[in-house]
């Protein structure tokens, strides 16, 4: 049977945020196997761990959170720094972790770590389910190497956060630090594992061939037109008016999207930066996306309203919870911090949808600048503006 407790500190001692966290988090947990740990950029996270270690040896893997993070008590931000951390409690069940910093080779690095996570667990088998994070840069390569030892094993995850896109994100791996690379754990059980992966934006009819990319996330052109010349003739703004990171905030609500071939799932490609190359030719306008597309294939405009953003993230919870053929233990609930930015002052309602969805169940909130996961019969994939929910059974 699993069971599953949170603990959380907005201590501004960092050390003294560790110790509290893994206080709450281990309490009356015999056998816990696994902490997810989610912290500010704000922390000084090496002091947060040597304080978490003072109460507990488990192995331990997250990332920093951008601005804040959730729990069933509220909304834990603070100026000072916070942590938070879910524990999961189950003799039968068996977690390998392990972590690598970027290098040349990513898809390499990919392989590397899964082959330690398997021998962390102490096995020679596949896990039946993983979480990954990764620094936002280079998922999809790390994705492919994970999976070239353990084959097409269901995943969720997202990529490490900080509060202004600055670069301070940091992947946690035990009692490493990481700024930029990747992390895994596997986890060996019995128990049910589910995932709801979904931006629940709305298709329009904006849709066009991409023509050209460079270095597989600038998109430089849309039916032979520059990038951004398309895209800002289809939400109807000035080019002008996009340059720069003036993009990242239009484009929250009017994102792009690919669909996968059985067309399931709707994968999201955020517009980040408009890059102005001060020419004249098609490719003078490009955009920077968050995440990998390839030329030769279909790119849709897609849509939501903040209404639209922050209910879709009961209904998200809500479907996750069904997929159970047993009752929930615990929830993961990975949530853009993009899409955190698009709703502001109003993600407290937010927490209220989690809350009455979760009912009862500890549950942890992360918002990261990247989000992993599938959709039914779909393959592993990271976007994001994207919501990747994960519910683990009780038996």
């Amino acid at each position: 049977m699993l069971r599953s407790k949170v603990g959380y500190s907005t201590n501004p001692e960092s050390f003294a945020t560790g110790l509290e966290t893994a206080k709450k988090a281990t309490k009356d947990l015999s056998n816990a196997k696994i902490g997810f740990l989610y912290t500010s950029e704000k922390n000084d996270i090496k002091a947060v761990i040597k304080g978490l270690r003072t109460i507990t040896n488990i192995p331990i893997i997250g990332c920093t959170s951008s601005g804040c993070i959730m729990v069933e008590d509220g909304i834990i931000a603070s100026e000072n720094g916070f942590a938070g951390m879910l524990a999961l409690d189950d003799k039968n069940l068996t977690v390998g972790v392990a972590c690598h910093e970027a290098g040349k080779d990513a898809r390499a690095i990919g392989r590397k770590v899964a082959i330690e996570a398997v021998e962390s667990a102490k096995t020679t088998r596949a896990p039946a389910y993983f979480y990954m994070v990764a620094s936002p840069k280079e998922e999809e390569e790390y994705l492919m190497g994970i999976q070239d030892v353990i084959g097409r094993v269901p995943m969720f995850g997202g990529s490490a956060a900080d509060d202004n896109v600055s670069g301070n994100w940091k992947v946690i791996c035990n009692d490493k630090i990481i700024t930029d690379g990747v992390a895994v754990a596997f986890f060996y059980t019995d128990n049910e594992i589910v995932t709801t992966y979904t931006g629940a934006y709305r298709e329009t009819n904006n849709i066009g061939l991409i023509t050209e990319v460079k270095d597989s996330r600038t998109l430089v052109s849309i039916d032979g037109i520059s990038a951004l010349r398309k895209y800002s003739n289809w939400i109807n703004i000035s080019p002008s008016n996009l340059k720069g990171s003036k993009l990242l905030e239009a484009s929250t609500t009017r994102p792009l999207g690919i669909k996968d071939p059985l067309g399931n799932l709707m994968v999201v490609r955020h517009p980040m930066f408009a890059n102005d190359m001060g020419t004249k030719t098609t490719s003078d306008d490009t955009i920077t996306l968050g995440n990998k597309v390839v030329p030769g294939t279909a790119i849709i405009q897609l849509e939501a309203t903040v209404d639209e953003l922050i209910n879709s993230v009961g209904e998200t919870l809500k479907e996750t919870r069904k997929q159970l053929y047993t009752d929930a233990a615990a929830y993961i609930l990975i949530h853009c911090g993009g899409r955190k930015l698009a709703i502001g002052e109003r993600i407290n309602e937010v927490y209220q949808q989690i809350v009455k969805e979760a009912k009862g169940v500890p549950f942890i909130t992360a918002f990261t600048f990247g989000e992993y996961g599938y959709d039914e019969h779909s393959a592993n994939i990271c976007g994001g503006l994207m919501l990747s929910f994960t519910a683990f059974g009780k038996k």
